[in-house]
């Protein structure tokens, strides 16, 4: 067993780090190395949630299309995944166009 957790430790160290990046509709691709990412199973709206909480920025999987989000606060985005709906709160707070502008990302804001 010890010889074997060695073996395991030893291919993961050995593993080559790739950092995932996604394209986003309108913005290019986003390599997401600083965002938290969760795949979303409890819903029919939202596949995939990515959080930047140094950057406030929200980046959602719908239907397959990534959209970023700007200055999203944390809290809004912890009650986003805590929403026993969350393409309800997703489509009523976040989403374009129920924010408005709000959550839009500034023209020169640089792609990570």
């Amino acid at each position: 067993m010890v010889r074997t957790i060695a073996i395991l430790l030893s291919q993961l160290m050995a593993a080559p780090i790739v950092s995932e990046t996604v394209e986003i509709r309108g913005c290019g691709r986003v390599d997401l190395a600083a965002f938290a990412c969760r795949d979303i199973s409890r819903s029919t709206v939202l596949q995939r949630v990515c959080y930047d909480v140094s950057e406030n920025d929200l980046i959602v999987a719908v239907n397959g299309t990534y959209d970023r989000y700007c200055s999203v606060p944390a809290d809004t985005v912890a009650a986003l995944m805590g929403a026993p709906s969350m393409g309800q709160f997703f489509n009523r707070t976040i989403r374009r166009p129920a924010s408005g502008e709000r959550y839009d990302c500034p023209t020169q804001k640089p792609v990570k």
